[in-house]
């Protein structure tokens, strides 16, 4: 049947029934009922997730798989299914597109294009004040799906979140190292460890993975893509944890109270400090009219994360990264961790070249080691922040001058050249990024995994 056929049982134009065949609109109701009687299939059939048998499945990957970009590059004309080709023929064609992609999509082998590449994205993070507004409203239409009316999202709600996306839920004890999760697309399950990491509890990471699927992400291309993809998964997680509709005028109210406290939001959302933290620079830009910075640092000093739009210079290579560099010794974050009480939250004053930045820092603790999560903003809007009273004061000259790069003189004169320290050797600094489009995932485990499952 030719789209002009079905187009005249059901009243439609051959154009607007090809927008719903290529998923380009979803149709009404009334329009879904109208197929179902003209293709005598009931509307369940047509609502049905997956392909009605083996052949329609590949007929639909290679129609999605002409569609690719990266399928086009290769000069191809269209290739028209006919009901005489084997599947067989379809199946090779098939696997010599993943085979195209996967050589396509490994990525970065180097350490510096995966700098950059972050780089890259922190800066585009930058200019859009860290806010996603279409995430937001990704995550904002998914909670009305699940009748969200407001407070911290509970346990059950949840659930209802994997059942919206089709999906079962099962924890295991088995997952491989390499993952936080694993979604069996075949059978639709995600498969998830009830272990905490440190942000990453249990129900942040199937929120997270969930947003894999909310914002339709593909396979990556490369490692630029599967950064932003983690970016925009965790963003989605965040927003879901936290909707915009709740935290907004929630930090607003602690605003004009002049209370703002990332504490207080951790405890009233039920997550942890670095997400709240984090989903902090979200909103502040945005809705409260705020410039700040975040970072979380080990106790060496070293910087996992980083961001900032309020002029404040972190040391960065020449590629503009800033994650692996050394954090000043006199920023909050350096100095939380010789505070009398390491698990309070610390405040700090810092003059520094760029001005006087104020600052709150603190410990979250992890299995692995803890970090200092901190958040600043410059002298003026210190106003709006409990703990602006804080009398800790210092004097930074980094990034530039010898503020952290030498050794105080009086000390250097002592004991220059009478020193030989016997150095840790960080070997993964020689090491290349792991191959594949998920780096550092191991996938003879995980289909091993998937296997072990399957048939539960």
């Amino acid at each position: 049947m030719t789209l002009s056929d079905l187009g005249e049982r059901v009243g439609r134009a051959p154009s607007q029934l090809s927008l719903l065949e290529n998923g380009r609109r979803e149709p009404k109701l009334s329009l879904l009922q109208s197929l179902a009687h003209a293709l005598d299939v009931p509307v369940e059939e047509l609502l049905r997730r997956q392909p009605p048998s083996r052949r329609a499945q590949l007929e639909i990957s290679l129609e999605e798989a002409q569609r690719d970009p990266l399928y086009k590059t290769l000069g191809l004309s269209h290739l028209k299914v006919s009901k005489r080709m084997p599947n067989e023929v379809i199946e090779h064609i098939l696997a010599l597109y993943g085979e195209l992609r996967r050589s396509r999509t490994k990525p970065t082998a180097s350490p510096e294009e995966a700098r950059k590449a972050n780089a890259a994205l922190r800066q585009q993070m930058h200019e859009r004040g860290n806010y996603f507004g279409e995430i937001e409203q990704v995550a904002a239409q998914t909670l009305d799906a699940i009748g969200y009316r407001g407070g911290a999202v509970s346990q059950g709600m949840l659930m209802q979140l994997v059942h919206h996306f089709g999906f079962d839920l099962q924890y295991v004890q088995d997952l491989p190292r390499s993952v936080r999760s694993i979604t069996d697309q075949r059978h639709r399950r995600i498969y998830l460890e009830r272990e905490q990491l440190g942000m990453h509890t249990p129900r942040t990471i199937l929120l997270q993975t969930l947003g894999h699927i909310a914002l339709d992400h593909d396979v990556p291309r490369d490692f630029a893509d599967f950064l932003r993809q983690r970016v925009e998964a965790n963003y989605f997680g965040a927003a879901m944890l936290m909707p915009e509709r709740a935290v907004v005028p929630y930090l607003q109210e602690a605003k004009q109270a002049r209370e703002l406290s990332v504490e207080d939001l951790a405890d009233v959302f039920s997550v942890s400090y670095e997400m709240a933290a984090h989903r902090f620079t979200n909103v502040a830009t945005h809705h409260l009219d705020l410039h700040l910075h975040f970072t979380k640092n080990d106790e060496n000093g070293t910087i996992y994360k980083a961001y900032a739009n309020d002029g404040l210079l972190f040391p960065q290579d020449e590629d503009g990264a800033i994650e692996g560099q050394r954090m000043c010794r006199e920023w909050a974050g350096r100095h939380v961790f010789g505070a009398a009480d390491r698990f309070s939250v610390y405040y700090q004053y810092t003059d520094t070249s760029k001005g006087t930045y104020w600052c709150l820092s603190h410990i979250d603790p992890s299995h692995e080691r803890d970090f200092a999560i901190t958040l600043g903003v410059k002298f003026e809007d210190s106003r709006w922040f409990r703990g602006r009273e804080t009398t800790n004061r210092v004097k930074s000259g980094c990034p530039d001058g010898d503020c952290c790069q030498r050794p105080p003189k009086e000390l250097a004169e002592r004991w220059e050249g009478m020193a030989w320290p016997s150095a840790r050797a960080h070997s993964h600094v020689l090491s290349v990024l792991p191959p594949g489009a998920f780096p550092g995932v191991d996938e003879a485990d995980v289909y091993a995994f998937l296997d072990r499952h399957a048939a539960g």
